[in-house]
């Protein structure tokens, strides 16, 4: 936590000295300490000036959807600031059982938009969005693969259970308040798909509608001219192009660009 510490004076100090490029920031934290991560969110968000935190879709490896880590949604829910979630894994999560590491460079490619899809659906089906309903998060790259697959995520996950014989998942549908899909279209998505696919931009969009859709690149990794040419190729009404430059983001940080 000493690091997340440091990250965000750092940030902190980088916003003040250059307002006009670095508005804001998202707070660091380290869920391995869920107590110290509440602690260092609110200070970040009263006395630095955060207007949200980044978290990453396991922590050391174990997954989101346990009590544990509901402090820190919680948390977020309160101070009404988003709480941005990034895919995590490195070539130690393998492609193939038979194999050592992921090859290619696999897991950076395909791994972390599956495991950002897995977040967003156990935490779903753990029922956080019925117990915290204002909780806002922002998905990278789009919500990961759930726009593209909305079909076997949606339909294919209405007999959830039906293919499993060693655990009872008959009673996490009826638990929730409403159907599973409509949590995933609550869900935010940002731009950032390195630059390029207007078409995956676009379905995308479609998903989640132009009001939950912001923009965002993967910079200096990842190229920002080609992101703002690919938002603007998908012909939207100035009223929403404009939702998705600064209008959505001025929303959820609750503040003016």
């Amino acid at each position: 936590m000493n690091l997340a510490r440091i990250a965000n004076d750092s940030m902190a100090e980088l916003c003040r000295k250059h307002p006009e490029r670095f508005p804001a920031f998202a707070a660091a934290l380290c869920l391995t300490d869920v107590e110290g991560s509440v602690a260092e969110a609110r200070r970040a968000v009263k006395d630095l000036g955060a207007r949200g935190v980044l978290i990453y879709t396991n922590v050391a490896g174990e997954p989101l959807d346990q009590k544990k880590f509901e402090p820190i949604f919680a948390c977020m829910a309160e101070l009404d600031l988003p709480i941005w979630l990034h895919p995590v894994g490195t070539a130690a999560m393998t492609d193939y059982p038979a194999e050592k590491k992921s090859r290619y460079e696999m897991w950076w490619c395909f791994h972390w938009p599956y495991e950002t899809s897995v977040a967003m659906v156990r935490l779903v089906f753990f029922g956080l969005l019925d117990r915290y309903p204002k909780l806002k998060i922002i998905t990278h790259h789009l919500g990961g693969m759930i726009p593209y697959y909305d079909g076997r995520v949606g339909n294919g996950l209405k007999v959830l259970g039906q293919r499993t014989s060693d655990e009872d998942y008959s009673q996490i549908l009826p638990s929730l308040k409403r159907p599973h899909m409509d949590y995933l279209h609550d869900i935010y998505g940002d731009t950032a798909m390195f630059g390029g696919g207007v078409h995956a931009t676009r379905c995308g969009l479609e998903f989640f509608g132009a009001d939950h859709v912001v923009y965002a690149t993967d910079t200096p990794l990842g190229p920002i001219a080609p992101t703002i040419e690919t938002v603007k190729k998908l012909g939207l009404a100035p009223a929403d192009e404009r939702k998705l430059f600064c209008g959505n983001a001025e929303k959820l940080l609750n503040m003016k660009f």
